[in-house]
């Protein structure tokens, strides 16, 4: 199986910063692409961002120009630095990895989350 762990989440005031990391462990040949979705209470789950293991990202309308996605390969980690928080922007962030474990089997797992608030 495959674990992901995200980090970062907190409360920040409107305007601020956050930096969340989710590290992918277990039996991974290679990940295709690692994405951020968030939900927030009362709404579906949607996608924030998401990156290609070649680096290419992208990003829904309502972020793009305020969070940034990257990621580092050889630690099976993907980073959402997200700059000028909005109150909308809060939410529990869910990382998501597309992993081939072997040549053969490709599978799609989920981190458990890390809440986002962003409050004055």
């Amino acid at each position: 199986q495959v674990q992901l762990v995200e980090s970062g989440g907190g409360l920040v005031q409107p305007g601020g910063s956050l930096r969340l990391s989710c590290a992918a462990s277990g039996r991974i040949f290679s990940i295709v692409t690692m994405g951020w979705y968030r939900q927030a209470p009362g709404k579906q789950r949607e996608l924030v961002a998401s990156i290609t293991s070649g680096g290419s990202p992208n990003y829904v309308d309502t972020v793009k120009g305020r969070f940034t996605i990257s990621r580092e390969n050889a630690k099976n980690t993907a980073y959402l630095q997200m700059n000028s928080l909005k109150p909308d922007d809060a939410a529990v962030y869910y990382c998501n990895a597309d992993v081939w474990q072997t040549a053969l089997s490709r599978m799609s797992f989920w981190g458990k989350g890390t809440l986002v608030t962003v409050s004055s």
